[in-house]
């Protein structure tokens, strides 16, 4: 049967994540993680699923991609498909063909898993490498150290804090109260935790999210920020510490996330919290 390419229904995403959680491998952190679905969801299931793109090979999803909110497409292979010369085909097709509606306008980027076979014919086909990404990761087989400051899960009603240390973190940040209910609504948010670290007058100074693909499997950061007005005090290592501690008690076997390499402070905050870099990640540029 041919590879079919569509948008999924709101009633389809409970598979897709599915599929998401079942790809995920220690050895190979560089998939699109359900927690990348559940952060998307801050927008609306509908916004979610007009994000998203799936090819199914028999009835059974072997890729599926989000547009992100700049100009990335994000594609995630089943690992048994990653060098597939018929899904890579398609996959070029459908990303090289205006008309197809994989990219909508301006999307120029596309991820995929490194080493995967539609790397390379992407290249063939005149993509060339964009800015390198900066992946790290953390094994949590054994005990995590103690953050030093306070860390609290938030829920519903410190959702305004969290929230807030998110627009102080990210200059142009559109994470208001609204949309972190509708993300703590959707139901990737199960497997998910909101974290907020404290300085020793309580106030919220750092923040992160959580997101679980199960037990035994890789827990993902995304995103994560410290307040502008409380940086260089060690807030960033401490409240990356607190999240491999939840996702350690949530049964994850590591804890990974992944920056562009030229922030370099960010970098340097994971790696103080132990996460360790892996081969850095290539998006792919459509010249043209």
């Amino acid at each position: 049967m041919a590879i079919e390419l569509k948008t999924p229904g709101t009633d389809e995403l409970g598979g897709l994540v599915a599929a998401l959680r079942d790809w995920q491998r220690d050895n190979d952190p560089y998939q699109l993680h359900p927690g990348d679905i559940g952060w998307q969801w801050r927008f609306g299931p509908e916004a979610t699923t007009a994000a998203t793109r799936t090819w199914t090979r028999d009835g059974v999803i072997v890729a599926i991609g989000l547009l992100d909110d700049s100009d990335t497409l994000r594609l995630s292979i089943a690992p048994d498909a990653q060098r597939d010369p018929e899904l890579a085909q398609v996959l070029v097709h459908d990303v090289s063909t205006p008309d197809v509606g994989v990219l909508i306008e301006g999307k120029v980027y596309v991820e995929s898993p490194m080493g995967a076979l539609v790397q390379d014919l992407l290249f063939k086909d005149g993509w060339n490498a964009h800015d390198p990404w900066a992946a790290l990761c953390r094994d949590l087989s054994t005990p995590v150290e103690d953050p030093g400051v306070r860390i609290d899960v938030i829920g519903a009603e410190e959702a305004h804090e969290r929230t807030g240390v998110q627009r102080a973190a990210f200059e142009g940040s559109t994470f208001t109260d609204a949309r972190w209910h509708a993300m703590a609504d959707g139901p990737v948010y199960e497997d998910a935790r909101c974290l907020v670290a404290r300085n020793q007058l309580g106030e919220s100074v750092a923040a992160a999210t959580v997101w679980s693909a199960g037990e035994g499997k890789p827990g993902y950061i995304e995103p994560m920020g410290v307040h502008r007005l409380h940086r260089g005090r060690g807030y960033g290592k401490a409240i990356v510490l607190g999240c491999a501690r939840v996702l350690q008690e949530l049964g994850a076997s590591s804890i990974y996330t992944c920056t562009p390499a030229s922030n370099v402070g960010g970098v340097a905050t994971y790696q103080a919290a132990g996460l360790e870099p892996q081969p850095e990640i290539r998006p792919q540029r459509r010249e043209g």
